[in-house]
């Protein structure tokens, strides 16, 4: 069962198309990431989800109901972390916590509680005391203590550096799985992404890239670097290259193909070549490599 269903988005602002006819689901249970340069689309998805903006066209159910008109207990199954988010800083960290659970009928400030003891902060701090990053994961672990079912959260590591960057994506994970909870999020940090996400949604300017499990992925997904013996030589692209990056005599090679198939294409063509290797890469790599560097 799908906790998200978005069909056939199409989105303008003015007379500039964002994107056509995109389509995806996520599965409960699942973490799924969605990557993009900006200007692709990720804050607008984020925002029609949420209901606070309505596509062109098209259609997102979240349990079945459409997010343009969803339901209060729908509603209450999804917890929202949004880019810029507000709080009260003249609160203290145990305050806010009070405040916000008068709110929620099942209420549970463990997971709260659990991820502020690993910012190293005290219940009696002021958020206006406290970095972006840390008032970002104050905001997080309130939306945990929600006891949300869905979880949406756009950039969620921002602000922190990258030793609690770590710390937290782990402990989101963990969450996640040991409470079946699903997550849609977005982030500019990519690395973050691959230890946290099963499933990635690529997205370049008006349409979708890739959309499967990220392990399917990272095994499909492939670079090859070839050190030419003619510099001058141009590589002439079809199916079998998604993106070829070339530096003088260098070439950096992308494809779902095998290697086998990549030599065969070179061959087809004429091309000489002094080394030909495949690079182990990155989700950053890939998504460079897919969306191009540039």
């Amino acid at each position: 069962m799908y906790a998200i269903e978005c069909k056939n988005l199409t989105h303008y602002y003015g007379s500039k198309l964002i994107y056509q006819n995109l389509s995806f689901n996520v599965e409960e249970g699942k973490i799924l990431g969605l990557l993009g340069k900006n200007g692709t689309g990720k804050s607008t998805t984020i925002n029609i989800l949420n209901g606070f903006l309505q596509p062109t066209q098209g259609e997102c159910l979240i349990y079945g109901e459409n997010t343009q008109n969803i339901s209060p207990a729908t509603k209450r199954r999804i917890g929202f972390l949004i880019e810029g988010h507000i709080q009260y800083s003249f609160m203290n960290i145990h305050q806010i916590e009070k405040f916000y659970s008068g709110f929620y009928p099942n209420w549970n400030n463990k997971p709260y509680w659990e991820l502020l003891s690993k910012l190293k902060v005290t219940p009696t701090q002021k958020l206006s005391t406290m970095s972006c990053g840390q008032r970002s994961q104050v905001a997080l672990g309130l939306i945990l203590a929600q006891d949300p079912d869905l979880l949406i959260l756009d950039d969620f590591s921002m602000g922190l550096d990258p030793g609690y960057r770590r710390l937290f994506i782990d402990y989101l994970r963990e969450y996640a799985k040991a409470e079946n909870k699903t997550i849609f999020t977005t982030s500019h940090i990519i690395q973050d992404m691959e230890r946290l996400i099963d499933d990635v949604l690529i997205m370049d300017y008006g349409k979708i890239l890739a959309q499967q499990p990220i392990d399917t992925f990272m095994n499909r997904f492939k670079q090859f670097n070839i050190k030419l013996t003619y510099p001058d030589q141009e590589i002439l692209a079809d199916r079998i290259a998604v993106n070829i990056e070339k530096v003088k005599d260098k070439i950096e090679f992308y494809t779902y193909a095998t290697e086998e198939e990549v030599k065969g294409f070179l061959n087809s063509q004429g091309i000489v070549y002094e080394s030909f290797e495949e690079k182990k890469m990155s989700l950053e790599d890939a998504f460079i490599g897919l969306t191009r560097k540039y």
